[in-house]
């Protein structure tokens, strides 16, 4: 360490370091007297030692008790190390802002060079950011950084550190206000860096702390940008739905006195896309706030009224006639940056998650698990189980589509109770989410649609059993899971990983591919660890293997040939298993276009205006969770929103409302130079002429009728209305000797 560098912040934190044993009396004595006379907490009570302690063993909060347990572990730590390894540790963990952490990366990204290249004045303006890294930052407040570096280099002069010439000079210097930001992170993804530190002590144990690993991810550092973006205006935009909750605290200080208000703004918990201000003025038509560099910020009546009191999650007070209804002076807010400049707004109280994938290789792209780390480090997106809802449809109707349904098969919307089918033997009334019926209908609208009764009736017809073995080589966590009807609408849970992995296989064409996260890790020597081997399909021709020869059941559709020529087996290591056939996947990836072109998630269609998108929303019971899972060419990704705690979104917060903006965000930026990919049937779909009432083939040209797809590996028969209409002989062996009741149609 430069001696320069070391003098510069023993000047600027605690002078008499090398005299103290770890704690400086007389500066807690001045820190004490200035408590007294004053009645605020002044500046001089922690030594660098003590700083030490912090950073690395306790929180930031202001609180008496934390300064004594500070004051404790200062005086062990004395004992243990030398005065150098306690300045080693200081200088190499201290925080200087912009993602600095340590003194060569400050030097790196404020003036772009190495430790023993910093001039004086330079030295002095790093030293200068430990007390306030945002207050006397020189890219941000160059008058504030300025005042501070040449009290450094003042005080360094006085301690004969560093001659009057010399000081004179530095301070006559301009301050420097360019970042260098290329040896800062390219993207914040703190959720997938806890995933890389959470995998690499799995794999290493505690020495892959001091092996020096170097960790590439998959991630694209475009599309966790925007997924971060994506899910922090969902949850901004749901918050505003729901009304004001009032101001997150208040301050007392001098009426008018703008350098105390910045102050307290400076003083708050900082949280992505929402910086903390408070409200220097209030009157009738407009308020104006102050940040924590001391900006000011005007918010008039217009802006604020969304801003109507919050009575609960289905409930608002009346819309504010004046601005001091919903602010008054003192009070801490949060301002959002918009269009138009910044807007008032309050931390969310919902949470969501994010999650993206290669849907042809597995790798993950974006990955968001909450609205912001610092607020709660859970990821939601590995961590959270949740109901999907009719998000779990998909995988539903797959099933029925082996099973001798197609997706001209009509069936009964009507109501049913099933006598104890709950889970406190009660009786169980499924109905749809309008509460209304829709008659009979054919598959392909029921999904589109979302209709549970339909839905139930289906899961019913084939069986539970049936439909979680179909569902688990989708990597769907089916082991959890009970053979229930209540399987038909989601009851059971998964995280978002886990749906957004099995939706892969709708997305590529009926391959299971494993997801990952880490491409390559490397020693300090550059030496590779691990390289990460994806999947990859062998999709050159296609044979339907003998029954019972596929890796994952009867009549599956397997692999045949490597580029190489050499045939394609199940299970060989680097070949992504198929688990349905492309037949199976084409039409559910049929209906799953409509819902987004004409269904429950219509909004997504209209926003991204092309035709190979397609995907599922999902609303669970009381809009307690809201999902939407789906796809574009090359990229599969699910979004969730809902409260930690299970409480209800809201009335009519559905998945449709609440999650699918997200994921709209997210793929016009992940699609917008991605050419639209041919919508191209498999050999094994055929169209045919439908009477869209009952189904029926009618022939080519009959008036009213419409085209479906059909798989012709089954019989083009269709499930109608009628029990004379049931076609037994297409029903899948899976379901044995069980008789399809006739009530059910």
């Amino acid at each position: 360490m430069p001696e320069l560098v070391e003098k510069a912040f023993l000047a600027a934190e605690d002078d008499r370091f090398y005299q103290h044993p770890g704690v400086d009396l007389q500066g807690l004595f001045r820190a004490g007297w200035e408590l007294l006379r004053t009645g605020h907490k002044g500046q001089g009570g922690s030594t660098i030692t003590m700083q030490v302690a912090r950073n690395f063993f306790l929180s930031s909060e202001k609180t008496y008790s934390r300064k004594f347990r500070e004051i404790l572990l200062a005086v062990k730590i004395e004992r243990e190390l030398t005065k150098r390894q306690i300045l080693e540790l200081y200088l190499n963990k201290i925080y200087l802002g912009n993602r600095a952490y340590g003194v060569a990366a400050a030097a790196s990204i404020y003036y772009n060079k190495p430790l023993d290249a910093l001039t004086p004045a330079e030295a002095a303006m790093l030293a200068g950011l430990p007390k306030a890294p945002s207050k006397f930052n020189p890219a941000v407040n160059p008058e504030r950084a300025k005042i501070r570096r040449d009290y450094i280099l003042g005080r360094m002069s006085e301690l004969g550190w560093l001659a009057d010439a010399q000081a004179k000079a530095a301070q006559l210097e301009p301050v420097q206000t360019t970042l260098f930001l290329g040896a800062a992170a390219e993207v914040s993804a703190p959720y997938v860096a806890e995933m890389v530190r959470s995998r690499m002590v799995e794999q290493f144990g505690e020495a892959a702390y001091e092996m020096g690993l170097r960790v590439y991810t998959t991630l694209d550092p475009e599309l966790q940008r925007t997924a971060s973006l994506a899910l922090r205006n969902a949850l901004l935009d749901y918050d505003r739905r729901h009304g004001w909750r009032g101001a997150e605290g208040r301050v007392e200080f001098p009426a008018g006195d703008a350098e105390a208000a910045a102050g307290h703004a400076r003083a708050q918990r900082p949280v992505e896309g929402l910086i903390a201000a408070v409200v220097l003025e209030a009157g009738a038509r407009q308020a104006t706030v102050v940040d924590g560099q001391g900006r000011r910020h005007v918010l008039d009546l217009e802006s604020l009224q969304w801003a109507r009191p919050y009575l609960g999650e289905d409930a608002m007070g009346p819309r504010p006639k004046s601005v001091t209804e919903v602010l008054s002076p003192g009070d801490i807010v949060r301002l959002r940056q918009g269009e138009k400049g910044y807007t008032l707004a309050q931390l969310p109280q919902a949470a969501g998650a994010f999650v993206a994938f290669d849907s042809a290789s597995g790798a993950l792209l974006a990955l968001e698990g909450g609205y912001d780390f610092v607020l709660s480090k859970f990821n939601r997106v590995i961590q959270a189980q949740r109901q999907p809802g009719s998000s779990f449809k998909p995988f539903l109707y797959s099933a029925a589509l082996e099973n001798g349904f197609t997706l001209a098969s009509v069936i009964s919307d009507d109501p049913r109770v099933y006598e104890k089918a709950a889970a406190n033997e009660e009786d169980w009334r499924p109905q749809n989410y309008e509460g209304k019926s829709y008659g009979p209908t054919r598959l392909h609208e029921a999904l589109v649609r979302s209709q549970n009764l339909v839905s139930v009736r289906l899961m019913e017809a084939i069986t539970p059993e049936v439909a979680l073995r179909h569902a688990k080589p989708f990597g769907l966590p089916v082991g959890q899971w009970q053979p229930t009807l209540s399987l038909a609408l989601g009851s059971y849970a998964l995280t978002p990983w886990e749906l957004a992995s099995a939706y892969m296989v709708f997305a590529n064409g009926g391959y299971r591919v494993e997801p990952y996260f880490i491409q390559r890790v490397e020693d300090v020597g550059g030496h590779v660890l691990f390289e990460a081997m994806p999947q990859h399909f062998c999709d050159n021709e296609l044979a339907l293997l003998p029954k019972g020869a596929g890796q994952l059941g009867e009549g599956i559709v397997s692999p045949t040939t490597l580029p190489s020529g050499q045939r394609c087996q199940p299970g060989v290591l680097g070949q992504a298993p198929r688990v349905i056939s492309p037949e199976n996947a084409w039409l559910v990836q049929v209906m799953l276009r409509d819902v987004v072109k004409r269904g429950t998630a219509a909004s997504a269609g209209r926003a991204l205006k092309r035709p190979d998108v397609g995907g599922k929303t999902g609303t669970t019971n009381d809009q307690r969770d809201a999902w939407f899972s789906g796809y574009g060419p090359g990229v599969v990704a699910t979004a969730w929103v809902g409260f930690d705690d299970y409480r209800p979104l809201g009335r009519m917060e559905t998945g449709g409302k609440a999650a699918v903006p997200m994921w709209v965000d997210f793929m016009q930026v992940a699609l917008k130079d991605r050419p639209v990919q041919e919508l191209k049937p498999p050999p094994g779909i055929i169209t045919a002429s439908i009477d869209p009432g009952t189904g029926q083939i009618v022939p080519s040209g009959t008036p009213g009728a419409i085209n479906e797809y059909f798989d012709v590996r089954y019989p083009q028969v269709t499930t109608a209305v009628m029990p004379e209409y049931l076609p037994s002989q297409a029903v899948s062996e899976a379901i044995g000797d069980r008789q399809v009741v006739e009530e059910l149609f």
